[in-house]
């Protein structure tokens, strides 16, 4: 998979776009003024960037190296600042209790790994911190129009309640939704919707 996702970012065009995911842009009253945040599989840097124009002190990680590099123009061009890593999440060290957002779009791992992701997720949210999280339902595969090919690498409801048990759910929702993200996310989409916060101690 890192060679597919080498290729498709280094195509000319931002493969995604370059502006947030609109799911993202419509919690910003979940983002506090000057909090650190993390976004995982941030591709290209649009939804890291966009964090880091929220005020917030950015983590963008992704494994493959041209995204990164993307990533690092977009901030550049806005003129923000961004911590971009190239980075493998199931071999990175992830800061326990770092920090205050973690930011997962469009973010899919098979299971077992998707356990190890979403528990190291939970790990590096400080107490209190929060998860936001968009991702292709399996009814996607219906649709289409964006996503992995395989039900199992898509995510329920139920598959997230599962996964984030010891999470404080603040929303939890599937949907169908017109997603208009570059040319590989456009059209009608199967979605999940997830806000949770980590317990304080």
């Amino acid at each position: 998979m890192k060679e597919f996702w080498e290729e498709r970012y280094s195509e000319e065009d931002f493969a995604y776009g370059i502006e947030p995911n609109v799911f993202l842009a419509s919690c910003k009253e979940h983002i506090p003024k000057n909090c650190k945040a993390l976004a995982i599989a941030d591709g290209e840097g649009r939804n890291g960037v966009w964090l880091a124009e929220q005020g917030c002190e950015v983590t963008s990680v992704d494994y493959s190296q041209a995204g990164v590099a993307k990533s690092e123009a977009l901030a550049k061009e806005r003129n923000v600042s961004v911590n971009a890593l190239c980075a493998d999440l199931t071999t990175w060290s992830w800061p326990e209790e770092e920090f205050d957002i973690v930011v997962s779009i469009f973010a899919h791992f098979p299971p077992g790994v998707r356990e190890q992701i979403h528990n190291n997720i939970m790990k590096t949210l400080k107490p209190g911190g929060k998860l936001i999280m968009e991702a292709y339902h399996p009814r996607q595969l219906e649709y289409k129009t964006g996503g992995p090919p395989a039900a199992e690498m898509m995510y329920s409801v139920d598959t997230l309640r599962d996964d984030f048990q010891t999470g404080k759910i603040l929303m939890l929702e599937d949907l169908d939704a017109d997603v208009s993200e570059g040319k590989y996310h456009f059209g009608q989409g199967a979605v999940t919707r997830l806000i949770l916060q980590k317990q304080m101690k």
